[in-house]
């Protein structure tokens, strides 16, 4: 082990200059959820002149590759994300993006080319591995629903674990964040549409101001989190959206709100549904309106299992990285759904930023990019031999 570890640091610190290049590349050239057709022909390509076998993943966009070890073995799964954001990039950078109004302002370029260089140095050790190591190029994850139309085209089929991460700014190059147990939170989005009476502005008693109802119902919602849901749990509800009325002077007749709804317990999941459409009929009606509540189910939360986690320890000390304790954060991340089929582990991979995700001046230390390569793939040396 210690000779294919040493291996995978040489090999990914030469294989920097080109990961820098196609980091920059993918950079210049963002392309949103579902559409990421330039990227999927990229990366297909540096996969094949790199002699990694491809699979068909039958979906219009992403990439399936896999890598065979001589000896027989598990099938483990890493997985990237591919997509960028509807952001306008500010960061001033000689290979910002050319398109105007998208930018990979979460780093996904960075997963993405760093899981190329892993598939590259495992298949440089294709002789030593003991099973099969999958790498997936995920499409769609901002939208959530990458992963689970991956799923049902067939990627975790004979799959024993799965591994990802994200790039974390506050994290310095060479540290790598592990946790067992919830790391990202559950997601969960509502609408709720507010049916008062409209009428003239002056006279305000003729009329059910949808507005004075749906400020309300921002407030009362806030209690659902202070006294709906355990102390000991985490809760977080967030209205991002509120429309109303057209014109200065003329109280509308309806409303709409949206946000949603983070946890990483699953009890205080299951319960807050209820609870808010409870509370959001009682507030309108006391104000002698009406309102309906429309719940959607999206991603359940990104829960660590205790065994992967160890393996990710074990590769992590292997590559003389530094492990601390990662903090979990309400974000989503579709990674979950894998997790609900196989056990698996999702890390923070440090690049000391300057900004947080999906900020226009995101940035990340491209020296971070050799160290996640050599950590996936000493991570999946690692994951075949303990469960094989």
């Amino acid at each position: 082990m210690t000779t294919i570890s040493t291996t995978f640091r040489e090999q990914a610190a030469s294989l920097q200059p080109q990961l820098v290049a196609k980091r920059r590349e993918l950079h210049r050239h963002p392309e949103l959820s579902n559409e990421e057709f330039e990227t999927t022909a990229k990366i297909r390509s540096w996969l094949t002149e790199a002699g990694i076998e491809l699979l068909d993943l039958k979906l219009p966009t992403g990439v399936l590759a896999e890598v065979k070890g001589a000896k027989t073995g598990p099938t483990i799964l890493l997985r990237a994300d591919i997509d960028a954001l509807p952001v306008n990039e500010e960061t001033g950078l000689p290979f910002a993006s050319e398109i105007p109004g998208k930018m990979h302002a979460c780093g996904h370029d960075f997963h993405t080319v760093s899981m190329i260089g892993a598939a590259r140095l495992l298949q440089e050790q294709a002789d030593e591995l003991s099973g099969t190591v999958r790498i997936l190029f995920q499409p769609a994850e901002e939208l959530a629903v990458g992963a689970r139309a991956a799923i049902e085209a067939g990627v975790l089929e004979g799959v024993t674990a799965v591994f990802g991460m994200h790039n974390k700014p506050e994290l310095p190059v060479g540290t790598v964040g592990i946790r067992t147990g919830p790391l990202m939170a559950s997601v969960d989005r509502f609408e709720i549409d507010v049916f008062g009476k409209g009428g003239h502005a002056g006279i305000p008693d003729a009329a059910v101001d949808p507005i004075v109802v749906s400020s309300a119902l921002v407030g009362a919602l806030q209690t659902l989190v202070s006294r709906g849901v355990s102390p000991h749990h985490s809760a977080v509800v967030s209205v991002c959206k509120l429309q109303s009325g057209s014109t200065w002077n003329v109280i509308p007749d309806s409303a709409v709100l949206e946000g949603t709804v983070r946890t990483f317990e699953p009890e205080a999941r299951r319960t807050i549904p209820d609870k808010m459409k409870r509370l959001v009929e009682s507030v309108a009606e006391g104000y002698g309106a009406e309102a309906r509540l429309k719940w959607t189910t999206m991603l359940s939360a990104v829960n660590n299992d205790a065994r992967m986690a160890g393996i990710l320890r074990e590769a992590a000390s292997a590559q003389g990285l530094q492990v601390v304790e990662a903090v979990p954060t309400m974000g989503g991340e579709d990674f979950a759904l894998y997790q609900e089929r196989v056990p698996g582990c999702f890390v923070w991979m440090g690049t000391g930023g300057t900004e947080q995700w999906h900020h226009p001046k995101f940035t990340l230390n491209e020296d971070a990019l050799a160290i996640s390569a050599a950590f996936f793939a000493e991570a999946a040396v690692q994951a075949l031999e303990s469960l094989g």
